[in-house]
């Protein structure tokens, strides 16, 4: 298969990009910095007033959306927000309009999302069925992130929408700066402990992707996340464990909030969410539970 990639160079696309080409997929990442490119990937300049990718995108059989400014990328001013929400949505309307004028259209578009798009609760129960979206700035954006990937439905397009939970990996994502609490002999339960920390390992986030792709009667919201949540107590004292050090030392909801701002609301609130649709179309996730996770990724 020919598949285009939007956001390939970061830590999900880099994931994705080995999954891909371990199966031999001829893989065309959107870019628009040069710098050190995986062997193999031909790599397409985008979003550049002078670049029009159209016709080496021409033929392709799926394209994946994953870029954006990342949520962890400094505290969210109002600047920063700006730039998390519209790097987000130019990128999808950009995505949508190269796929309006590709002679061939592609069969399928899988649109990064985020489970933030749920309320936070400490109570509810998460699936895809669930209808109401969370109003604070994070629901809105994954809103109309997933808002403006649908406009690809009207030319004929399969499109899923990849609902991400706290992604866990080795030297990237949410993982290392929880880690560094324990390796200081300072870790302890964040805010109250009892919010839901619905995570997923990243190589189970590659293989979700993979899957929507290839998968034909996968459409609309997929939550990516392991089927077994944890509040954010027992998450640490997880990683206590596995580390061999204390869990002992409280990180009280104000202080997050003096240190992080609204950014702050990534750890001190959450969702249990399930991967409800993966389940159903019997996806296997390779780390169900957070003690295998973990011990793959602190042991390696």
């Amino acid at each position: 298969m020919k598949i285009v990639i939007a956001g390939g160079t970061g830590f999900v696309g880099n994931a994705l990009i080995q999954l891909l080409q371990d199966n031999g997929h001829d893989l065309f990442v959107l870019t628009r910095h040069q710098s050190s490119f995986e062997k193999g990937v031909h790599y397409v300049q985008w979003l550049q007033q002078s670049e029009t990718p159209l016709q080496v995108l021409e033929g392709a059989d799926a394209f994946v959306n994953l870029a954006g400014v990342s949520l962890n990328n400094g505290r969210w001013t109002k600047k920063q927000k700006k730039a998390i929400y519209w790097s987000r949505m130019n990128a999808t309307l950009e995505i949508v309009r190269i796929m309006e004028r590709l002679t061939k259209k592609p069969k399928v578009l899988v649109n990064a999302s985020a489970v933030g798009i749920y309320p936070t609760s400490t109570q509810v129960i998460y699936d895809e069925n669930f209808a109401d979206y969370a109003t604070d700035f994070l629901g809105t954006t994954v809103h109309d992130w997933e808002r403006h990937a649908k406009r690809a439905e009207s030319l004929g397009i399969r499109v899923a929408l990849a609902r991400f939970g706290v992604i866990l990996g080795r030297n990237s994502g949410a993982l290392p700066p929880m880690l560094l609490p324990y390796q200081m002999h300072v870790g302890g339960t964040i805010g109250s402990g009892e919010q839901w920390l619905s995570w997923v390992h990243i190589e189970d986030v590659a293989r979700a992707i993979y899957f929507a792709v290839i998968n034909e009667t996968i459409h609309g919201p997929f939550n990516v996340t392991a089927p077994n949540a944890m509040r954010m107590k027992e998450f640490g004292q997880t990683i206590a464990a596995i580390m061999k050090r204390r869990h002992w030392l409280p990180v009280p909801s104000f202080a997050m909030r003096l240190a992080l701002g609204e950014q702050s609301t990534l750890v001190l609130t959450g969702q249990q969410v399930l991967p409800t649709v993966l389940e159903q179309h019997h996806f296997t996730f390779t780390y169900p539970y957070l003690k295998q996770a973990l011990e793959d990724l602190l042991n390696a």
